[in-house]
């Protein structure tokens, strides 16, 4: 690709605040992203690039740097900078850790362990909907517009939130679509370019993307956060990003007085903390719910979904955090899109109340007693920790790396998420992250296509 090329397409990329570097990765990595600039694309020279966008040949080598970190370019000698990947002609595409398709069912017969949601919605959503039908007929002079969501379902969650030693009140609530958007809300309501931002690693990719879709400039620390008050001395970062349980991908669960540590840590720091707690209702049978760590400090940003626990069709999210940030994210919301569906609002508010009683941890810890019992009999050399809730195994392999071993499996029709896209310290190259959330007939499938790859 010519410089010229690449600066039609770049546009107004040092427009923001924040190292200029940090600037040019980010719309690149937007570029890429995107499609703009396809898998296999060459890139300037580093020297050509920096004259052609008048700036210094530090400036683009850092950011090229910075995007090679993230797996999105690639550097070799006599072969110049490329795009991360194997062109779209190729018939060995590699398995990228959050590529668009393993959202999407595919009719290919390839099976899909990378997307840890429900196949299925369960039979009560179904039942919700046809318990609002005379709601929905009743209503008048409404324009169906909440930016914070439907008053109902706001009241809901904050009585479960409530239930669980966090007091709370509607008024707290934001109702998103997904916990994805609910990240990506705070993400722009707390991140400018070049901002730092300290998460686990590992941790949830579909995060890491939000974070760098803004310019964030990630750290990494333990899982836990453990070291976070040396790191926000250092690093004076602009929010932390933490997963206290069943967390994602480990399915580690954060102990109370650590949860308490952290909180009040944060809050002394005055660093916003976005705990995740989409997985906090996949706990398998008799294990007490851990209560959230915004229980312990005001500076604790919650955020939950229904995407696990329901269905992730329903695109039910939440964002839990004090009245007035709470305001200032439904005006950055309406921005956006006005609101969120209000039927599909209506409904959850009906299952909220009954999450506990849907018993899909029960369903979870079935699902992975068969899945570790196969394991332990046709892969013995995989490890991978106990669990006592959550929805995927965190697969340590014997030998190899995640990446090649990705790509393998997927040519034998299962598509597995490599642990290199989980972890920004770039420490779990030999893990990949299985999980559990579908039947066990295609858990025995899936054994078998993963055993094979093994072997091959």
């Amino acid at each position: 690709m010519r410089p010229i090329e690449l600066l039609d397409r770049l546009g107004r990329w040092s427009s923001g605040r924040g190292p200029l570097y940090v600037l040019l990765a980010s719309r690149m990595r937007q570029l890429i992203d995107d499609g703009e600039l396809p898998a296999g694309a060459l890139l300037p020279p580093d020297r050509t690039l920096a004259e052609a966008l008048a700036v210094g040949r530090t400036t683009v080598v850092a950011a090229y740097d910075l995007l090679r970190s993230e797996g999105r370019i690639t550097r070799r000698q006599g072969s110049g900078t490329r795009v991360a990947g194997t062109p779209v002609a190729s018939d060995d595409l590699p398995a990228d850790p959050i590529f668009l398709g393993s959202l999407e069912t595919r009719d290919d017969g390839v099976l899909l362990a990378i997307c840890a949601a429900p196949g299925e919605p369960p039979p009560e959503l179904a039942e919700a909907y046809a318990r609002i039908i005379p709601e929905l007929t009743t209503i008048t002079g409404d324009i169906g517009y909440y930016p914070y969501g439907h008053l109902s379902l706001r009241t809901a969650i904050a009585a479960r939130y409530t239930q669980y030693g966090v007091p709370t009140v509607a008024d707290q609530v934001l109702v998103t679509n997904g916990g994805q958007q609910a990240l990506s809300l705070l993400a722009h309501a707390l991140v400018s370019p070049g901002d730092q931002v300290l998460a686990e690693a590992p941790t949830f990719p579909g995060a890491l993307e939000v974070f760098r879709e803004q310019g964030a400039v990630l750290r990494g620390l333990p899982v836990g956060l453990d070291g976070f008050e040396s790191a926000v001395r250092e690093r004076r970062p602009a929010l932390a990003y933490v997963i206290p349980t069943y967390q994602n991908p480990t399915g580690s669960v954060l102990p109370r007085l650590d949860r308490q540590r952290l909180a009040r840590a944060a809050a002394a720091a005055d660093v916003p903390l976005i705990e995740d707690e989409v997985p906090a209702d996949l706990g398998f049978p008799g294990q007490d719910r851990p209560t959230a760590m915004a229980a312990y400090g005001p500076s604790v940003i919650s955020i939950g979904s229904l995407s696990k626990s329901i269905w992730g069709g329903l695109r039910i999210g939440w964002i839990r955090a004090a009245a007035p940030f709470i305001t200032r994210l439904a005006r950055l919301r309406a921005v956006h899109d006005l609101g969120g569906n209000v039927p599909a609002q209506l409904a959850a508010a009906h299952l909220v109340p009954l999450l506990d009683d849907l018993n899909v941890g029960a369903t979870l810890a079935t699902r992975h007693t068969h899945l570790t019992g196969l394991l332990a009999q046709h892969l013995p050399t995989w490890t991978y920790p106990k669990l006592t809730g959550g929805q995927v195994l965190w697969i340590r392999l014997p030998t190899g790396d995640g990446n090649s071993f990705a790509q393998t499996a997927l040519r034998h029709g299962i598509a597995v998420l490599p642990g290199a896209g989980l972890d920004i310290t770039g420490a779990s190259a030999g893990y990949i992250r299985l999980h559990f959330h579908t039947p066990e007939a295609t858990l025995t499938e899936s054994v078998n296509r993963l055993r094979t790859a093994w072997h091959a």
